[in-house]
């Protein structure tokens, strides 16, 4: 695999090469969290509320828009009134109906899929509203059935959008008496933002960036990203998603405790540490003694990456946390733990997908990857 480290350290190369017109957009997370929240207050997104709470909240979404339902639903918590659900294809599950509220996102405005819903749930008499750019197919059918649109402003890449779609829904949820999340909350995770961009710009040498050094420890391994609470749960899916969009890097997504019980079994596994025979042997035992080492050199490991979150974790998941580095650690297997930083759920949220985002842009690099292109999702969506 080919790895160039030194253009994560080249300023000059930085600058002018394929990350300038992504990385700026990347940093402007907290930005985008402040103005994204006063633009669904104007909006008026609290007309939702107009007719009480709602039986269920369904909130549509396809491609990196859909991981605005998990945020909406980890800050609101599994034990909040109203169940929050992610829909990602056409039309409308047979129970939505007029005591539902449909939430729906879309960079693009243009998605089929998330039109479709839309109008299914106008048909249907469901409250709607809708986080997309105006002058789109999808603002006009909001307009058609009288819902609420929350313009989408700026010109940025659906993949540096995140904020600018989440936030709303959350102001929505707080309307609507699902989510607690008020305005210090929003700043909290703002100002977060904001830090982890100052950590991660690209003058902050290797050593002391947490993204460049993160993306070197990944380069050259399959990743195992596991959350241990509903908030790294929803940001190890951001992780992989961005992996995968900007750096064309596989990553597998899991937490604890499921699907982590099937998963652990990696690691006994040609990608791991290979099981142990009967007389403490590893599998280099049952291995030809004679075999090329230079292709173990090259071979593709594992290595597990734990999204800690002291804050929300339960006792027993935190205990197979540690069960599990143990495990990794028997069979060779690199660890890397990173916690979530904050005291809101939306703030540690922040920290650990505001890292990821410009990990992937310096994986990409490394690889020597353009992180602006996505030719294949091009492809698919003909």
């Amino acid at each position: 695999m080919y790895l160039d480290e030194a253009i994560l350290d080249d300023l000059a190369r930085l600058d002018a090469g394929r990350a300038a017109a992504l990385l700026p957009h990347v940093a402007s997370a907290g930005p985008q969290v402040r103005q994204s929240a006063t633009l669904a207050q104007e909006a008026g997104v609290e007309r939702l509320a107009a007719d009480g709470r709602p039986r269920a909240i369904l909130v549509v979404g396809v491609g990196g828009s859909a991981l605005a339902a998990g945020i909406l639903a980890a800050v609101a918590s599994a034990t909040g009134p109203v169940p929050i659900i992610g829909h990602h294809t056409h039309g409308l599950p047979g129970w939505v109906g007029v005591a539902d509220v449909v939430l729906a996102v879309s960079a693009s405005g243009t998605s089929a899929e998330t039109r479709s819903a839309v109008e299914e749930a106008n048909r249907r008499g469901a409250r709607v509203a809708v986080v997309t750019p105006p002058d789109t197919p999808l603002a006009h059918l909001v307009a058609l059935g009288g819902g609420v649109l929350v313009p989408l402003a700026g010109q940025r890449p659906a993949r540096a959008a995140l904020w600018s779609l989440a936030v709303p829904l959350l102001i929505a949820g707080r309307a609507l008496g699902v989510v607690r999340a008020g305005d210090a909350a929003i700043e909290a995770a703002a100002t977060r933002l904001e830090d982890v961009a100052t950590r991660c710009r690209t003058s902050s040498e290797s050593f002391v960036n947490p993204a460049k050094t993160l993306a070197l420890e990944l380069a050259g391994t399959l990743p195992v990203l596991w959350g241990t609470s509903q908030v790294t749960a929803v940001a190890a899916s951001r992780a992989a998603a961005q992996l995968a969009a900007t750096a064309k890097y596989p990553a597998l997504v899991g937490s604890l405790p499921h699907p982590g019980h099937d998963q652990i079994a990696l690691l006994d596994g040609p990608f791991g540490g290979g099981l142990k025979d009967a007389s403490g042997g590893g599998r280099d035992a049952l291995e030809d003694f004679f075999r090329d080492r230079e292709e173990d050199e090259e071979s593709v490991r594992l290595r597990l990456i734990l999204l800690r979150d002291p804050t929300a974790e339960r006792p027993e998941v935190a205990r197979q946390a540690e069960a599990a580095v143990a495990v990794a650690a028997e069979r060779g297997v690199g660890v890397t733990e990173l916690r979530a930083e904050g005291q809101v759920a939306l703030e540690r949220l922040a920290s650990l997908i505001g890292l990821f985002d410009f990990t992937a842009v310096y994986l990409a690099l490394a690889l020597g990857i353009d992180p602006g292109q996505t030719p294949a999702a091009h492809d698919l969506g003909r």
